[in-house]
């Protein structure tokens, strides 16, 4: 660890953006332009701020800390680079609040079935309906991190019930009733909507399938935000034609961006986004200002870095908030 680094950043940040001086006064900032600039200051580069691709991670001769620009940095997770000695830390937190906000959006949108009167304006038709509302029902959230614990605090202001599926029992303000891993479907059949809002994981991967398809209500609808993967596509696309459940709002996707030959695109009472959810500047500066306290720490010797992974279980070593 050097007082005065050497740190390359991404193409993903502008250059005027990021400014370290305070941070680290004696670092060397290298900004990347491109993937061929990147690889060839990478050698130079004690700190990442970006991701480090598989095939260039042995060319990081000096390589210490990686700063993931994403709040879930299982891309930066292969096996590697677990090996590797370099931590890894996440911008975990920076897009909790749209994510809740695009959330809320898209349960407000399937439970009013608000495509339809987009449908009707378009075709100038008047179009009037029974729908919906959040009040009173029960909303279920898988994961209870930076964004779960917002989404909660959000649909409580709708009057909703909330309850959480988390890895631990440890409470948390605005969720009702917690369940066990274990306990997933049994949470799954209270819930008017469920919403993944977990990292991707070996743990998570794949955890919504067919069976926990047919756990939810037939009247219940699903959405997913964080990461592609945790939802089994082909089981949820079966449930969706099927009518198991009544809809989805999906940000995240098993690939993207989504083909166009995907049956996603015209999947029954479906709406997608393209993991748009938090792509807004108050996002980027909270990033950037979680990676600048950072910087700030590790120059100065301190231990504790702000989102910490745990680079082997793909979650967060040191769970906090930066504000």
């Amino acid at each position: 660890m050097a007082a005065n680094p050497t740190i390359l950043v991404s193409a993903d940040v502008a250059a005027e953006s990021l400014s370290a001086e305070d941070a680290a006064p004696g670092a060397t900032i290298l900004h990347a332009k491109d993937a061929a600039q990147f690889e060839h200051h990478l050698p130079q580069a004690e700190i990442v701020a970006g991701a480090v691709p598989a095939a260039l991670l042995a060319r990081a001769d000096r390589l210490e800390w990686v700063h993931s620009w994403a709040a879930g940095p299982d891309h930066q997770l292969y096996d590697a680079f677990i090996s590797h000695g370099a931590i890894l830390t996440s911008s975990a937190g920076n897009g909790a609040i749209p994510l809740a906000e695009h959330a809320m959006m898209l349960m407000l949108m399937l439970s009013r079935n608000a495509t339809r009167w987009i449908d009707s304006q378009r075709q100038k038709r008047w179009d009037r309906f029974t729908h919906g509302e959040l009040n009173g029902q029960t909303l279920g959230i898988i994961g209870a991190g930076h964004s779960g614990k917002d989404l909660a605090l959000k649909a409580k202001a709708f009057h909703m019930r909330v309850l959480g599926l988390r890895r631990t029992n440890q409470p948390a303000e605005n969720f009702d009733h917690f369940y066990a891993r274990d306990q997933l479907h049994a949470m799954l059949g209270r819930c008017d909507f469920v919403v993944v809002t977990a990292p991707l994981t070996p743990e998570t991967r794949g955890m919504i399938d067919a069976a926990a398809l047919a756990a939810m209500k037939p009247s219940a609808f699903i959405i997913c935000f964080s990461r592609g993967g945790i939802i089994d596509d082909a089981a949820l696309l079966e449930a969706l034609a099927s009518g198991a459940i009544a809809g989805a709002g999906l940000d995240a996707h098993g690939i993207e961006p989504l083909p166009s030959d995907s049956p996603f695109w015209d999947a029954p009472n479906t709406i997608i986004t393209p993991h748009n959810g938090a792509t807004t500047d108050a996002t980027r500066e909270r990033g950037l200002g979680i990676f600048i306290e950072n910087l700030r720490r590790y120059v100065t010797g301190q231990d504790t870095l702000i989102n910490l992974v745990d680079k082997r279980a793909g979650y967060l070593r040191i769970l906090r908030r930066f504000s």
